[in-house]
């Protein structure tokens, strides 16, 4: 970083979705892979980060990078649906497409669209009263996803962040991510089928996001106040909540 600003552009796995659609080809397995990938330990991430997205007061939820729209059942599951509606986003059709069956029962409450992160130009300034995504960050240039995560949300409106982080202990968090490098590729050789893709850019995105600090700091020089994180599995991942400031429209 320079002169205390974040870096015009940053992603952390240096993946582009428009040269490589790699979700696309991995949707009908993306579950399985995270289950492979993380022993299941995704699974308490994602319990945990939709309690607290329901927790939340909101009666217009987005939600970016929703994917197969995991979390969102599990938010429908704990929030009231009377009043609340939930817009469930993601570049990949694919992706989505799984979503849509998913949360057909939910009788209109969510609707899905085809949106990327990074721009969405079809939802209005200041018109959001809470904002989430879930290991999306590291995919994608962050940077210009929290500032549209700012754009959209009303003043006072809240952030919730679930993404990798770093293990406090260096020592414990070196020999995670030697477990990373050497059996996340094996794994999503044997479970794609060869296709390398689809683990590397994932690989790259653990390994460069920033700390639990780094990325709260982050948060805080895009203009979000009252920032708060709290480890999750000794710090593997991490919940970022946050505040637009009240009284700040957007122009």
């Amino acid at each position: 970083m320079t002169d205390g600003k974040p870096p015009a552009h940053h992603n952390a796995a240096e993946f582009t979705w428009q040269n490589d659609d790699v979700f696309g080809r991995i949707a009908s397995r993306y579950d399985k892979l995270s289950d492979i990938f993380s022993f299941g330990i995704h699974r308490l991430w994602k319990r945990r980060v939709a309690k607290r997205i329901a927790g939340e007061r909101w009666n217009t939820l987005l939600d970016g990078a929703s994917g197969t729209g995991d979390i969102i059942v599990r938010v429908m599951a704990i929030a009231s649906t009377q009043g609340r509606t939930v817009i469930a986003s993601d570049v990949s059709a694919k992706m989505l497409a799984i979503a849509e069956q998913r949360l057909r029962s939910l009788n209109g409450s969510v609707s899905l669209k085809l949106l990327d992160a990074e721009s969405m130009p079809s939802i209005q300034t200041d018109t959001v009263d809470a904002y989430s995504i879930s290991l999306g960050l590291k995919i994608c240039n962050r940077h210009l996803a929290v500032q549209e995560a700012l754009r959209v949300l009303k003043p006072g409106g809240r952030l919730i962040v679930l993404e990798a982080s770093n293990i406090q202990w260096r020592f414990l968090h070196r020999i995670y991510l030697a477990y990373m490098s050497f059996c996340m590729p094996v794994l999503g050789w044997i479970a794609t089928g060869g296709d390398a893709s689809a683990y590397k850019y994932l690989l790259q995105g653990v390994r460069d996001f920033p700390t639990a600090e780094a990325f709260a700091q982050e948060l805080l020089q895009h203009g979000f106040e009252a920032v708060e994180f709290e480890r999750l599995s000794l710090g593997i991942a991490a919940i970022h909540t946050a505040r637009k400031p009240l009284g700040k429209p957007n122009a």
